[in-house]
C-alpha cells in the first residue's frame, strides 16, 4: 500500500514561494563563490547546483548536484525558514525504497514516504535532504557520499548531528554508504531492508545502526537482519566492549504481527509508514 499526499492547488503559493528563493539564495552564492575559483577540501572547483522550482510540503523538489565526479545528483531540500548560515544546523538525510527513485518521477520520494516529514517533530533546526536516486547500489551509494559531503561543505551543519535513514532498498544504499564512510554520519536506521556492505568501517568507526523490519517482511524476511547484527555484535565483542556499551552501538528491532495489526498497514514491507511514526524508533536516532 502506498500513502500519498497532495497540496491543494494554490495553497500557501506565498510560503512556496519563500522556500524556492531562500534555498537559490544559498545556491547562487555558492555558484559564485565557484565563478571566483574558490577551491574546496578536496582541491576541486566547487560544485554547481542547479536548484528546483517546485515546491511540496516545504521541499524544493528536483535540485541537481553536478558533481564531476559522480554525475548528476537530483535531490529534494527542507531548509528551515530561520537558517541564515550564522548557527550550526543538524543534517538529516533520508533515502528512499524502489517507488521513490528518480524514475519514478519527480518528489516521489517525499510523496510516498513519510520519514523527512516525521523528522521535523524532533529537531526544529534541521536540514532535510532526500536523495532521488537510480539505483540501490555503488552508484547511488557514491552520490549519497557526495551530497553529504557537499551540504557539509556548503552549509553550516552541526558534525555531530548529522542522521541517516534508509527504507527498503534504500537501506540497501545505506549499507554501502556506511562500508565506506561511516565517519559521516552520526547515527544511522535502516528500515525493513538488508545488508549488503562491508561491516567492518561501521565497528571500527563505532557508528551507532539501528535495525527494524517485520518478523515475516515480504521482502527481505528478518534473517539478514538478524545475520547482520550477530555480526556487528560479535565485532564489537572482539574489542572487548561491554554488552551494555554494545547495546548503545548496535539495536535489533523485529516486529510481530501484532505491531501491525490495527493499523493502516496491510503487509509487512510497508512498515516504513508505521516506523517513521515510532517515537521508540525516531527518537534513538536524533538522540544519538
Amino acid at each position: 500500500m502506498v500513502y500519498i499526499y497532495f497540496s491543494k492547488p494554490g495553497k500557501d503559493e506565498k510560503k512556496n514561494q519563500q522556500t524556492i528563493n531562500q534555498v537559490q539564495t544559498v545556491q547562487q552564492k555558492t555558484n559564485e563563490k565557484k565563478e571566483n575559483t574558490e577551491k574546496n577540501t578536496s582541491g576541486d572547483e566547487l560544485e554547481n547546483v542547479t536548484p528546483g522550482s517546485e515546491e511540496y510540503r516545504g521541499f524544493l523538489l528536483d535540485n541537481v548536484l553536478h558533481s564531476p565526479n559522480e554525475g548528476d545528483i537530483h535531490y529534494n531540500v527542507y531548509i528551515p525558514d530561520a537558517y541564515d548560515g550564522t548557527k550550526e544546523y543538524a543534517l538529516y538525510v533520508t533515502l528512499p525504497g524502489y517507488q521513490g527513485l528518480y524514475f519514478q518521477g519527480v518528489g516521489e520520494n517525499i510523496r510516498t514516504e513519510d520519514f523527512g516529514f516525521e523528522a521535523q517533530k524532533y529537531i526544529t533546526d534541521m536540514i532535510i535532504v532526500a536523495p532521488q536516486l537510480n539505483d540501490w547500489g555503488q552508484t547511488s551509494a557514491d552520490q549519497t557520499i557526495e551530497l553529504t559531503q557537499y551540504f557539509l561543505t556548503h552549509y553550516i551543519i552541526n558534525p555531530s548531528k548529522v542522521y541517516i535513514n534508509g527504507y527498503s532498498g534504500g537501506g540497501e544504499t545505506l549499507s554501502l554508504v556506511l562500508a565506506k564512510q561511516p565517519e559521516l554520519y552520526t547515527a544511522a536506521l535502516m528500515c525493513s531492508s538488508q545488508w549488503d556492505g562491508a561491516y567492518e568501517p561501521v565497528v571500527e568507526m563505532k557508528t551507532p545502526v539501528y535495525f527494524v523490519i517485520g518478523e515475516s517482511d515480504e521482502y527481505y524476511r528478518s534473517e539478514p537482519f538478524k545475520e547482520a547484527y550477530q555480526q556487528i555484535h560479535e565485532l564489537y565483542k572482539e574489542q572487548g566492549l561491554s554488552e551494555s556499551e554494545i547495546d548503545k552501538l548496535v539495536v535489533l528491532d523485529v516486529k510481530d504481527k501484532d505491531y501491525f495489526e490495527g493499523t493502516p498497514v496491510t503487509y509487512q514491507h510497508g512498515g516504513g509508514y508505521l516506523f517513521c511514526r515510532d517515537k521508540e524508533i525516531m527518537g534513538w536516532l536524533f538522540n544519538q
